[in-house]
């Protein structure tokens, strides 16, 4: 396998004419920080993977801001690393070019620490892939004092265990100040003995699990009951705490203001800032909304100095003020003023998602896109009866929302897209049949107001119960009843002005068995991504 940086660059040379969208290989874009391997003042070297391709990876948040965080210490550099799509994976298997970082191109075995983001379950087949192609040996047992720290945090570690033989550690919690602590352990460990001497990683394992918040998983051993289900996760090294807490940052980081601007579009090509972390809202089957407690907000004046600094040093015409509840941010109003008072001539477009279903909502969309034309506004009510939306927690009544639908019509939105969400617990055929009562109520509005040029989007989704909600005992919905309520659906939603569209339920099902899934999983996932198994056909792995 190729070994060096010019080896690497001499070997893409020779394939990236051959494969789809190059750019995603190249690097070199405007904002990345390139620093030199040769330095003697920098200690680390940490490569930052995101498990999917290019396009879906670059414009993830959490990614840029551990990787702006880190960049700023003389001490340690960063790069990123994502998944190649299969036609260079191919080129890559048939040449020996290793997995490497888009900034110098150095391979992601020769880094110190890998840590890989991990927004959902989906994704988990792909980091088998990208340490494979690196010559990592995929499960942690099997790798020596030779080989990077492989860690994992996001979202989709918050049930460690389906991935837990595949990391040295997964960070629970949020990651701008344990990454930082993970680091200085590392460094720990590797100052303490020369190279030759780290015959074995149980001595880092044994500084990581004393760190709040990192999970290690080969100190902990899981038993279970005589039915075969899960009885308990218990530590078996006295170094590993009984229960691992979420980290959680009590004062926001800087939010990132010098965006890596890509060569090609990515999914949301766009400059973020979060205005606010956390939510009040408690909706029932909310991961997000649970584990990112408590709510802490960024000050008005930091937010409109980093869009400042993002329109000089990024030239994006489009900002989205990121939170669960963008309409629940306490100053949203002034914030909304200010920003277009300050770049409102210059055309910069704002995006505000995750607003409440009120006039108020309507209010700030109307100030922010004025001038503009109009086309969609998104309305997330999860459900279609009073009753059922008292059972998620998600209080919204019928006649608020046709009356904020009306505004909406009457502001010159053509499009009214609304998400709904079935195999809710208790959720009848009549709780799914009002799902399409309420679109065509919706679509009445708007063909009262604008005519024929009114349309109604609807999107249902599948409820996987996740872990850390409400939820997270409930029994998924069985296949044929989800079944029975999408082709109610499909009979209900057509027509003129509807268009509908649903997720797959067996690949709901695979997200409910990783999700949800013990260490017994591993095997599992290991088998399925040798056997190349795409998400639909993972039904045999399962027996389903």
């Amino acid at each position: 396998m190729l070994a060096t940086p010019r080896q690497i660059t001499r070997a893409l040379d020779r394939v990236l004419h051959k494969v789809e969208m190059p750019a995603r290989y190249t690097g070199g874009e405007l904002n990345s920080i390139v620093k030199d391997w040769r330095d003697p003042a920098i200690a680390t070297r940490v490569a930052l993977a995101f498990p999917d391709i290019y396009e879906l990876g670059g414009s993830n948040l959490g990614l840029m801001l551990l990787y702006d965080l880190i960049n700023r210490r003389d001490t340690l550099l960063a790069e990123r690393i994502y998944c190649p799509w299969p036609d260079f994976e191919r080129y890559m298997r048939r040449d020996g070019i290793p997995l490497y970082g888009l900034e110098t191109r150095h391979p992601m075995g020769a880094f110190d620490i890998v840590g890989f983001s991990l927004p959902y379950e989906q994704l988990y087949t792909n980091v088998l892939t990208m340490l494979d192609l690196s010559g990592i040996p995929l499960r942690a047992a099997d790798r020596t004092a030779a080989h990077p720290l492989i860690i994992a945090g996001g979202s989709g570690a918050y049930n460690p265990e389906p991935m837990s033989a595949f990391f040295d550690a997964m960070i629970i919690g949020e990651g701008e100040e344990v990454i930082f602590e993970v680091i200085a352990a590392y460094q720990a460990w590797k100052d303490a003995a020369p190279a030759a001497d780290r015959t074995g990683r149980r001595a880092l394992w044994e500084k990581l699990a004393q760190i709040s918040g990192v999970y290690v998983p080969a100190f902990y051993t899981a038993s279970y009951a005589a039915d075969g289900t899960l009885a308990a996760v218990t530590p078996n090294h006295p170094a590993a705490p009984a229960q691992v807490l979420k980290r959680v940052v009590t004062v926001l980081p800087p939010p990132v203001t010098k965006f890596i601007v890509p060569f090609i579009n990515v999914v949301h090509n766009r400059a973020a800032i979060e205005i606010m972390r956390g939510c009040t809202r408690g909706c029932r089957f909310c991961q997000a909304g649970m584990i990112f407690r408590p709510v802490r907000e960024r000050p008005v004046e930091e937010v409109l100095q980093a869009v400042d600094a993002m329109i000089e040093q990024c030239g994006f015409e489009e900002v989205s003020f990121l939170s669960l509840s963008s309409s629940d941010y306490s100053d949203v109003e002034e914030l909304v003023r200010r920003t277009m008072e300050r770049h409102g001539a210059k055309k910069l477009s704002v995006g505000l998602p995750s607003l409440r279903i009120e006039s108020f909502s309507v209010d700030l969309m109307d100030l922010l896109e004025k001038g503009r034309r109009r086309s969609g506004f998104t309305f997330a009510p999860e459900a279609a009866t009073d009753r059922l939306r008292d059972v998620i927690n998600k209080p919204i009544a019928s006649a608020e929302l046709l009356a904020t639908a009306e505004e909406v019509y009457k502001r010159g939105w053509t499009t009214i897209k609304m998400y709904f969400m079935i195999g809710h617990p208790t959720q009848t055929l009549e709780d799914v049949q009002a799902i399409a009562d309420l679109a065509k109520e919706v679509l009445a509005v708007g063909r009262r107001v604008l005519g024929k040029k009114a349309n109604v989007r609807i999107g249902v989704s599948t409820l996987v119960p996740k872990p850390h909600t409400p939820f997270q005992w409930v029994p998924m919905e069985d296949e044929r009843v989800i079944n029975a309520q999408i082709e109610l659906l499909q009979r209900e939603l057509r027509g003129p002005g509807i268009h509908f569209s649903w997720n797959d339920p067996e690949e709901t099902l695979v997200e409910a068995f990783l999700t949800r899934g013990d260490r017994r999983l591993v095997d599992v996932i290991e088998r399925a991504w040798r056997q190349g198994a795409k998400l639909e056909g993972w039904g045999e792995y399962f027996n389903f």
